[in-house]
């Protein structure tokens, strides 16, 4: 299946400040409404990772981040309601319209078969949050990670993935895998820049010249923690709406985390 430009221009429409009758035709359903009450039942629930920083002098709220001042809430919330919205458009997927941000201090991390989390260069653990993490993977849980770049900020973010899945490696994913034929056919995959493309023209940062899609399996085969390292799928989704960032990116941006979310869905 392939996502026809009349339905990406039907999608941009939907989660644009310049579409805002499109909003109001989802409104009733809660999507774009902050006020949206978020103990609706649901099949999907989308969730964001907030987690302590190993950066010095950060603002920080309880031993996380918050709001922009922060690693983890980087293109929060727009980036996962607009996402929010065009799932709810393109699929029949019963999802909430509202995210819900996660922590690994509480069980309630169980409740949410979904993870996302961005600028994972920056994430650290303590040996009782990487075993909370641990357990949620290896008990069904899905993990996406997005925007970091380039050769520093692999290490970094692995040097926290060891900590939580040592015994498992990080592969290449193919273009034949089935987790890019879960609801669109994804073949021919591009580097999906930040907003900063924009002004610069360039879609990568630092040295991540090349897009890395890369994941990490359990032992029966599932991919647990899918990596987007050298993209910023989140911008593409808090930026579909601006006329100067180019529908390609925010199109494939939006059909990848489609495809993610079906088969972490199904697996």
């Amino acid at each position: 299946m392939k996502l026809s430009r009349v339905a990406v221009a039907s999608v941009i429409a939907a989660v644009g400040c310049v579409g805002l009758r499109a909003y109001q035709r989802v409104a009733d359903l809660g999507f774009g409404n902050d006020d949206s009450p978020t103990n609706i039942k649901a099949e999907f629930y989308w969730s964001r990772l907030a987690f302590s920083s190993n950066l010095q002098g950060m603002s920080s709220f309880g031993g996380y981040g918050y709001w922009r001042r922060n690693a983890w809430s980087r293109d929060y919330p727009k980036a996962d309601r607009q996402f929010l919205i065009a799932m709810h458009r393109l699929t029949r997927i019963d999802g909430r319209p509202t995210e819900q941000v996660v922590t690994l201090d509480s069980d309630d991390i169980f409740n949410y078969p979904w993870i996302y989390a961005v600028q994972v260069q920056m994430w650290s653990f303590t040996d009782k949050e990487a075993q909370k993490l641990r357990d949620y993977l290896l008990k069904g849980g899905f993990l996406m990670v997005d925007d970091f770049h380039g050769t520093e900020d692999w290490e970094n973010f692995m040097n926290g993935m060891r900590q939580v899945l040592p015994d498992f490696p990080v592969e290449d994913l193919q273009s034949g895998d089935e987790i890019f034929h879960s609801l669109y056919d994804i073949d021919d995959k591009m580097q999906i820049p930040g907003e900063h493309f924009v002004r610069t023209r360039r879609t990568y940062e630092k040295d991540g010249y090349q897009p890395k899609w890369r994941a990490i399996r359990d032992t029966k085969g599932r991919i647990m923690v899918a990596i987007c390292h050298n993209m910023h799928l989140g911008d593409a989704w808090e930026w579909a709406d601006d006329p100067n960032y180019p529908e390609v990116f925010a199109s494939m941006a939006f059909r990848v985390g489609l495809d993610y979310i079906i088969y972490d869905m199904t697996h």
